[in-house]
């Protein structure tokens, strides 16, 4: 019984890490919000460059994108608000 309750618990805190490693290690600039343009104007952009957009987040600081690029790679991408430049993770 003991280890059943130490697996269950295990798998417990893996799946609550889990989250917190999913966002990559990024530093976009800090914005006022007024600064921040329109998610769907990002959206557009990156579809008119051949993207196809899954789905997009705000972070604090920045657009998370999760999309595949027009070379079929599949990726989580960072983006400024401001300026729609591509942020790299560290």
């Amino acid at each position: 019984m003991k280890l059943l309750h130490f697996t269950f618990v295990a798998l417990a805190l893996g799946a609550a890490s889990a989250g917190a490693f999913a966002h990559g290690d990024v530093d976009c600039p800090k914005r006022a919000k007024e600064e921040w343009r329109p998610h769907t104007e990002l959206q557009d952009k990156l579809t008119k460059e051949g993207w196809t957009v899954r789905r997009m987040e705000k972070t604090a600081t920045c657009y998370e994108v999760y999309a595949k690029t027009p070379d079929g790679k599949r990726v989580e991408a960072f983006f400024d608000p401001k300026t729609f430049e591509r942020v790299e993770e560290k």
